[in-house]
């Protein structure tokens, strides 16, 4: 029926926290085959994740599908089938979970749509963007991962308040420790109340991220890429990822930040990409994690729609 094509994403981009977000060039795709034939829902899982995502109706992408099509009041007659291919490791900090949610949205907005004599790929992407912030409780995954590119995103009494911010070309190396570091964890860490000085530091670093990346002034990035509000509670909570993020600056990294709440680091960079991750999987070695490293390209494009051969 139809085809999604979703971006892995950096949130928070160190000072921004749970309102800016990155694109970047690592792809999770996501099938959705409807058969008149037999019933519920199955879920075939290829690539990252594969022996350990649900393949019933608990998968995630599965129970956003049924939960908002019960939402509009629409049943789904027949069987549904829904096909991953994964490239973007899970529970990473790369929006891995963000993209199955948002593929749940996307589908049954275009079951609907096909219900009701519609172009099933014609979305609106707004109301999707607005279910999924929604859903997700906040929008620095989502709205980069279906927009593109670099994105400011803030709710705004209900709705959801967007801009999509052009940049320089970037290139960052993503390591990511294999330690189990939930986003349920890592918000249960943060403090219920910040100071006023901490706010302020917050608030100025991240216009100054969002100038820094669109500029591409690496200087002004590098002096503006910190944190008071979730990094000091969550870094020390990642065995290995002070270190990782002192060993990428000492290689020559531009900055380094927590990608989303982690467990993954982020390190912003023009050159020396390989040695940089190596020299964060050995900051992680030496706390006894094994871990990986991507070199990736920010990238503009957000998700692709398309319809499946019938």
């Amino acid at each position: 029926m139809i085809r999604v094509r979703i971006p892995a994403t950096t949130a928070n981009i160190g000072p921004g926290f749970d309102c800016m977000g990155l694109a970047l060039d690592l792809w999770n795709s996501f099938e959705l085959h409807l058969s008149s034939e037999g019933s519920g829902f199955s879920v075939e899982n290829h690539g990252e994740g594969a022996s350990v995502l649900a393949t019933d109706h608990t998968n995630l992408t599965a129970t956003i599908l049924r939960e908002e099509l019960e939402r509009a009041g629409v049943e789904l007659s027949g069987h549904a089938k829904i096909v991953c291919h994964n490239a973007i490791p899970c529970a990473s900090g790369l929006g891995s979970s963000s993209t199955a949610t948002l593929a749940g949205v996307l589908f049954s907005q275009a079951v609907l749509r096909a219900q009701a004599g519609e172009d099933p790929a014609e979305l609106d992407r707004t109301l999707v963007l607005e279910r999924a912030v929604e859903l997700e409780g906040h929008g620095d995954n989502v709205a980069p991962a279906l927009l593109g590119g670099f994105v400011i995103v803030v709710p705004d009494g209900g709705r959801v308040l967007t801009k999509r911010i052009p940049h320089v070309p970037i290139k960052a190396v993503v390591c990511v420790p294999e330690f189990k570091y939930f986003t349920s964890e890592a918000r249960a860490a943060l403090p219920s109340q910040y100071s006023k000085a901490d706010a302020i530091y917050n608030i100025g670093r991240a216009m100054l991220v969002a100038e820094a990346l669109r500029a591409g002034d690496d200087t002004l990035l590098a002096q503006s890429l910190n944190d008071r509000i979730h990094e000091p509670y969550r870094l020390p909570a990642i065995p290995g990822a002070v270190a990782a993020k002192s060993a990428a600056l000492d290689e020559g990294a531009v900055a380094v930040a927590l990608s989303g709440a982690g467990p993954g680091t982020i390190a912003f960079a023009r050159h020396g990409f390989d040695r940089i991750g190596r020299a964060m999987n050995q900051a992680f070695a030496t706390e006894g994690l094994k871990s990986r490293y991507w070199i990736l390209d920010a990238t503009d494009q957000g998700t692709h729609i398309g319809r499946l051969p019938v």
